[in-house]
């Protein structure tokens, strides 16, 4: 529709994609995951490095799966930084092309009232963590916002007992999250 302008570049350095001048995509195939811990160092020297936000997509297959769990507790508990699991690289590139259509979208709704605005950093953040929790197994939209306003981040939310949770999502929901 002419409003996505893709550029393939070689030369990316520790990024896979930006998604824009702000946010990138690091991806992380189910190859890199069994071949050693190099995707750990290029994780930590992006974190390390670089202002952007970053998005980490994880190809989780039935191989890489007993990697995943130390690679989630990395990515979001120790970096700070966006998880999204995939089956395939199929999945990945739909995923990266739903990212690119969001974004492409929050901006249009935004320059559409005054092209000089931009959507502060701090709201494409809070998208993307409201985003994440939602990708936890039994957790909706509505699900997702009461967590974020109980605990507030991501962190919390996994250090909360299931006690905690239950309190705002009940416990078959409480026992998920828990578990997940």
């Amino acid at each position: 529709q002419g409003k996505i302008k893709v550029v393939f570049e070689d030369d990316l350095g520790l990024v896979d994609f930006h998604l824009s001048n702000r946010i990138c995509i690091l991806y992380i195939s189910e190859a890199d995951l069994v071949a050693g811990d190099e995707f750990k160092r290029r994780l930590v020297r992006f974190r390390n490095s670089s202002s952007l936000g970053g998005v980490v997509i994880v190809e989780k297959t039935p191989i890489s799966d007993q990697y995943f769990s130390a690679v989630q507790k990395l990515v979001v508990l120790e970096l700070g930084m966006v998880l999204l699991p995939v089956a395939n690289q199929g999945e990945a590139s739909q995923l990266i092309t739903q990212l690119v259509s969001s974004y492409v979208r929050e901006q249009s709704k935004d320059h559409s009232s005054n092209p000089f605005l931009r959507k502060p950093c701090s709201q494409l953040a809070g998208a993307s963590v409201f985003r994440t929790v939602q990708q936890i197994p039994g957790v909706g939209k509505t699900k997702a916002l009461l967590l974020l306003q109980q605990f507030g981040s991501i962190h919390q939310i996994c250090n909360a007992s299931v006690k905690e949770l239950e309190v705002v999502v009940g416990q078959t929901v409480a026992q998920q999250i828990h578990t997940f």
